[in-house]
């Protein structure tokens, strides 16, 4: 099956050959190829270039792009949107003065969640998360990682990641999967913490390994949460069962949990509304990548990610969306995006690079999504007619999708 795009006003995040992942000054190039054709054999990119070198061939479906623009699909890698019911009595609260911890030491947070995801069923669970899923796909994202974290029971967990794992054989979205069992204490470990890791370690991890249900671990590392101790414990179990960490960190406090993360080698450390020149100097020459989560930022009104200093520092940014009931919910990538540039103070070609090549890179997915590369899959965003791709984040409340193809194939 050969479908063949032409007359691309503009085709963005064009690579030659592929590369893992953007840093500092490189962060502010974005590839581009103006009036241009991208020929798909099956699911994947099989050649582009300028419109004077398009092939003449007979393809199976031919698509006209005069006006659009194409890039490929967001990858937002840090989601927890498998869960049940919303938070909107807490949305409430903040407005009226109350804090996250504030939420959450009255039995709000996480542990809300936790309460109604364990009274559903599977299938409940299921069917309410595949509609979230669906409305991100139709916003551009063709590739996913979905957390567990409101189960906190060795049940819950799997039950959850049981429904991470339906979803991804029937959606054609690539899909990773991370085990966050640490994630808060159950009430019923808040003054038994080993405890509880001891329940994750032994019982959870075990389960998930022979079911293969996961693809990688997760920990809240913060104050009040998880100590840095209590989180290197969990990753180092992750390890043993061939799990790379991706780990929450420095949200609230810097409580050296990224030094942490990069001497286990973790794959990203994903909030960092709060980092410190240290946390910057640990970073560089890592191969551990920051991940910035604009959404909650604006939702909670909270700190953003200092991307300018981190960016100038020489680091690779990527940005997600931390779909979730209570602190951003909303998976719409084009919204984290504008926010990055507008609050951020990203340029469009930071923030593409950072939800695009970084973002595949923060899943362990750059050798197959995240750029317009030969041999990658064939994951893209269709624009509809705009003057520049600046357009994106600039018109932040408009609808500038036309269509979206995920394996080559036009999603309805």
């Amino acid at each position: 099956m050969q479908t063949l795009i032409i007359n691309i006003k503009e085709l963005l995040q064009v690579r030659e050959t592929s590369i893992d992942k953007v840093t500092g000054s490189e962060m502010a190039v974005l590839p581009t190829i103006k009036n241009a054709y991208l020929l798909i054999e099956n699911d994947l990119i099989a050649a582009f270039g300028p419109m004077e070198n398009c092939p003449k061939i007979n393809a199976d479906k031919t698509i006209d792009a005069s006006g659009k623009m194409i890039l490929p699909s967001w990858c937002d890698s840090h989601t927890h949107i498998v869960y049940v019911g919303n938070r909107e009595q807490e949305f409430v609260d903040r407005i009226n003065g109350l804090t996250y911890e504030e939420i959450a030491n009255r039995g709000g947070g996480i542990l809300n969640s936790a309460k109604k995801l364990n009274e559903a069923s599977e299938l409940e669970i299921y069917n309410q998360s595949k509609k979230r899923l669906e409305e991100v796909i139709t916003q551009g994202t063709g590739a996913v990682e979905i957390k567990s974290g409101y189960g906190l029971s060795v049940d819950g967990e799997l039950k959850m990641l049981r429904v991470i794992k339906k979803l991804a054989e029937n959606y054609p979205i690539t899909i990773k999967a991370t085990f966050l069992g640490a994630h808060a204490f159950p009430l019923a470990y808040k003054e038994n913490h080993a405890g509880y890791i001891d329940l994750l370690i032994n019982e959870m991890l075990p389960k998930i390994a022979e079911e293969n249900l996961a693809d990688y671990i997760d920990a809240f590392c913060e104050t009040g949460y998880f100590s840095v101790a209590e989180t290197e414990r969990i990753m180092k179990a992750g390890k043993q069962y061939g799990l790379r960490s991706k780990i929450h960190v420095n949200q609230f406090t810097a409580i050296n949990g990224i030094a942490a993360c990069v001497k286990h080698n973790a794959l990203s450390v994903d909030h960092l509304e709060i980092v410190s020149d240290e946390d910057i100097e640990v970073l560089k020459n890592s191969e551990t990548i920051p991940v910035a989560l604009p959404s909650c930022s604006y939702f909670i009104s909270i700190p953003y990610t200092p991307a300018r200093k981190m960016i100038d520092a020489g680091l690779a940014l990527a940005l997600a969306s931390d779909y979730n009931p209570g602190t951003s919910p909303s998976g719409n990538m084009n919204f984290v995006l504008a926010t990055a540039c507008i609050k951020m103070k990203m340029t469009p070609e930071e923030a593409i690079n950072a939800a695009t090549i970084n973002g595949a890179y923060a899943m362990g997915i750059s050798a197959t999504h995240g750029s317009i590369t030969v041999g990658k899959k064939a994951n893209l965003i269709i624009t509809k007619h705009l003057n520049s791709f600046y357009e994106l984040p600039y018109n932040f409340g408009t609808d500038l999708i036309d269509q979206v193809l995920l394996n080559g194939k036009l999603v309805s």
